[in-house]
């Protein structure tokens, strides 16, 4: 996301906790030395980090995102994390007047580096409006879902059904190779029929390594918890079906 942005016509300014992660962009981007001196060269921040507290305290420590930003910019959270984190974190910049959007994308870094992540929106419409040309550098489709929060319910729905989808695909792999049939050729061939799916099509892409699947586990599960969690808080009926499934893919996945 960063190489796109870098390479397109908008002025790049970069800051990770670790310096690592901002050296392969040196020759794209200004790196700034704290997320304040990030936010003061910023029209638009991104937050790409893992969890809710990393969110909150990138943004809100005392040199924090929040505490550089001038009045009319705006914070894209691309993390995926709670909703309500997102709406607590748009009530507090609200009061210095700058925007929040939540913005988590789907895809991965191949999508990302062809700019075709999917970004989820949630936020006001003018806020969505300023950011989409920065979203496109990276993102198709970018979609408005609704007010702050929206973008996270969707990305959580996402990868709670696509968890879900893993157990279905290891299942599969396993009746095919019980019937004697080559995995492989079974998940290429059910990714031209009406059984096809993201996480089958992953699956066989990779050989069936689940290796990559489970350095991600951790990931996968907090997801999971936090789908569960929305709903209950949302009164809605528990997806027994996509929780069952995605619990079974985590339990496979950290055999």
């Amino acid at each position: 996301m960063a190489r796109r942005l870098g390479e397109s016509r908008f002025a790049l300014t970069v800051w990770a906790r670790r310096p690592q992660s901002t050296a392969p962009f040196e020759d794209l981007a200004e790196v700034a030395p704290s997320p304040a001196a990030l936010g003061a060269a910023s029209d638009v921040v991104g937050i790409c980090v893992m969890g809710d507290a990393d969110v909150e305290e990138v943004v809100l420590r005392d040199d924090g995102v929040l505490a550089g930003m001038a009045p009319g910019g705006v914070i894209a959270i691309h993390s995926t994390v709670h909703p309500d984190t997102c709406r607590a974190l748009a009530a507090r910049a609200a009061g210095v007047g700058v925007d929040v959007l939540d913005a988590p994308v789907s895809g991965g870094g191949v999508a990302a580096a062809a700019g075709s992540l999917l970004v989820m929106v949630g936020g006001s419409d003018e806020a969505t409006a300023r950011c989409r040309p920065v979203f496109e550098t990276f993102g198709n489709p970018v979609v408005h879902l609704g007010p702050v929060g929206s973008g996270q319910m969707a990305k959580l729905i996402n990868n709670l059904v696509f968890t879900a989808q893993l157990s279905m695909a290891l299942e599969t792999f396993a009746l095919g190779e019980d019937l004697g049939m080559d995995k492989i050729a079974l998940g290429d061939l059910l990714s031209h029929g009406t059984g096809a799916s993201r996480a089958l099509a992953i699956l066989t892409a990779s050989g069936v390594d689940l290796s990559g699947l489970r350095a991600h586990g951790h990931t996968l599960r907090k997801d999971v918890a936090l789908a569960r969690d929305v709903a209950h808080q949302h009164g809605a009926t528990e997806p027994a079906l996509l929780l069952e499934g995605a619990l079974q893919a985590l339990s496979l996945l950290e055999r």
